[in-house]
């Protein structure tokens, strides 16, 4: 198997010992770069566990021949566009099993027109993981609510949310138990 563990790493400005102390059990920073190397095979527990210390998917360590990885020209520094220090590259965005999108037809907060917002998909116990970030939350009839989660209250009735729609002027929104709610996680924006 072709990895691109290293790219990924190296993309993400990690060392073998920064991926090694974030896998989960720990291991060693040798560890990681026999199997980043090849001179140790890489199953798919390895995979999984790099790919968790990463943040990234294990589809996203997995470099198949179709799949071509961008290399990066420049970086934006604080004095303008500079060349990478050492080689990087960055992968293609792979959506993960159960994201939902949101489409934009007219700019709205931070969004333009033509932005594709990908949302990850939260039951009701991961709302709390969502406050101060853009949700899509689902209302009655087939209508929803996007903007900022300021609040999330338990009573009596089960959970409420509070949701600060990006509209100019416009009021927040409550919105009771909702039976999931998308959490804004990339946004796709063509120039």
């Amino acid at each position: 198997m072709i990895t691109a563990i290293r790219e990924v790493r190296r993309a993400k400005g990690m060392t073998l010992d920064d991926v090694a102390r974030a896998c989960s059990p720990t291991t060693t920073a040798q560890t990681i770069g026999r199997l980043e190397t090849g001179t140790r095979t890489v199953s798919v527990a390895w995979l999984n566990r790099i790919a968790a210390a990463l943040g990234v998917t294990a589809a996203d360590l997995v470099r198949l021949p179709d799949r071509a990885d961008i290399a990066v020209a420049a970086v934006l520094e604080a004095g303008g566009a500079q060349a990478p220090r050492k080689p990087a590259s960055v992968v293609a965005p792979v959506a993960a099993p159960g994201m939902i999108a949101v489409t934009v037809a007219v700019g709205t907060g931070d969004y333009r027109a033509g932005d594709e917002i990908w949302c990850e998909r939260l039951a009701p116990e991961a709302f709390a993981s969502a406050l101060n970030r853009d949700v899509l939350v689902p209302r009655p009839a087939g209508r929803f609510v996007f903007g900022r989660l300021i609040a999330q209250e338990h009573g009596e009735g089960g959970a409420r949310l509070q949701v600060l729609p990006f509209e100019p002027r416009a009021s927040q929104q409550l919105v009771t138990n909702p039976p999931w709610i998308g959490r804004a996680v990339r946004v796709l924006r063509g120039l």
